[in-house]
């Protein structure tokens, strides 16, 4: 049995960034599972299904193939076989990751993928559910988070940094809009798990929230 660090949070709060980190330092695997329903989302896009068409989005599942593979240590996301990594922050993707990931059918997918992986690996394993949903017996669990603004600010300087034009006033209401989504939805809302560490880094550096993750595993 692998040893499970579970890192819970709302969108931005920099979960991806400092998983990976703590997972470089501690020698286990990374596992972005946000990346596997962007994944997904990218196959519905792709597929000409919008964020909404849930009957779509149920009846394209089935016949999706969603897989991961590590080169050089870093996850490398493919569908139908193709390696889509490149797409997966785009926007368009995480907004029909938000929409298509509280529909069961879709969670349903990808839960054996997740666990089957922290049976056999060491791993730190990010998203919205996992300490709650998907290693509810992780070894260590953190509910990791931000302000809106912060979180905000931080999407904002990320895609300038692309060159990628935006309007920091649209990415934090596209934020809000998000956070109220995942908190509410019915299937795994994004809730604090009852035992897991709360971390607020919204006045914290990413190697301070790094090594006060590490204070608490193995």
């Amino acid at each position: 049995m692998g040893y499970n660090v579970a890192i819970d949070g709302p969108a931005g709060a920099g979960k991806s960034t400092i998983a990976r980190l703590v997972a470089k330092q501690k020698g286990y695997v990374y596992v972005d599972t946000g990346a596997l329903y962007r994944a997904l989302a990218v196959y519905f896009l792709d597929a000409g299904i919008a964020p909404g068409e849930t009957e779509k989005i149920i009846a394209a599942c089935k016949n999706a193939d969603v897989s991961i593979k590590y080169k050089n240590g870093i996850q490398q996301v493919y569908v139908g076989g193709v390696n889509i990594t490149s797409r997966l922050r785009e926007e368009a993707a995480g907004n029909m990751a938000s929409f298509s990931s509280a529909i069961p059918e879709v969670r349903e997918k990808l839960l054996e993928l997740q666990r089957e992986l922290a049976k056999k690996e060491d791993v730190v394993m990010d998203g919205r559910d996992i300490g709650t949903k998907i290693l509810p017996f992780a070894d260590v669990k953190i509910y990791l988070t931000a302000s809106t603004s912060t979180r905000a600010k931080r999407r904002y300087d990320e895609l300038m940094e692309k060159g990628i034009s935006c309007d920091y006033s649209q990415i934090e209401r596209d934020i809000e809009e998000r956070d109220s989504r995942d908190m509410n939805r019915k299937t795994a809302p994004l809730k604090q798990a009852e035992d897991a560490i709360l971390i607020d880094s919204s006045n914290m550096t990413i190697e301070e929230v790094v090594s006060e993750i590490i204070k608490h595993c193995k």
